[in-house]
């Protein structure tokens, strides 16, 4: 009777909306608050101007958690830079931010990092 439960709450079978947005376990929460921790370390040493004073805003499993969507701000009261100039820094720095990530978790395998860039007049946090 035991394998017929996991059986059907596997298949979808929980009452729940097939349909509905995902909804991420404490340890995928946890692999993004890691992630956006060891993040915010490895942009402050980076030697990039531009990449340098950015703030990792949010990470978030993109679908899941073998894929992250992180996404970074301008800092508070600065300008902000040129989005497109950002994300070509952010993705030619992306497999050495990955290998930062692999050394600062414990999983079997690092995440792939996407990234987004909020140019807010200011750096205002935005709501979310």
């Amino acid at each position: 009777m035991a394998n017929r439960s996991r059986a059907s709450r596997r298949s979808g079978a929980s009452g729940r909306d097939p349909f509905a947005a995902p909804s991420h376990d404490r340890k995928d929460l946890q692999l993004c608050r890691q992630v956006a921790d060891t993040l915010h370390s490895v942009l402050g040493d980076c030697g990039d101007d531009c990449l340098r004073d950015l703030h990792v805003v949010r990470v978030v499993p993109a679908p899941d958690a073998s894929q992250l969507l992180v996404i970074v701000g301008s800092p508070p009261g600065e300008t902000p830079a040129e989005p497109r100039a950002v994300l070509e820094r952010l993705k030619a720095r992306a497999p050495g931010f990955r290998a930062e990530v692999a050394r600062a978790i414990t999983r079997k395998r690092a995440p792939a990092l996407l990234f987004e860039y909020l140019a807010v007049p200011g750096g205002e946090e935005v709501p979310g």
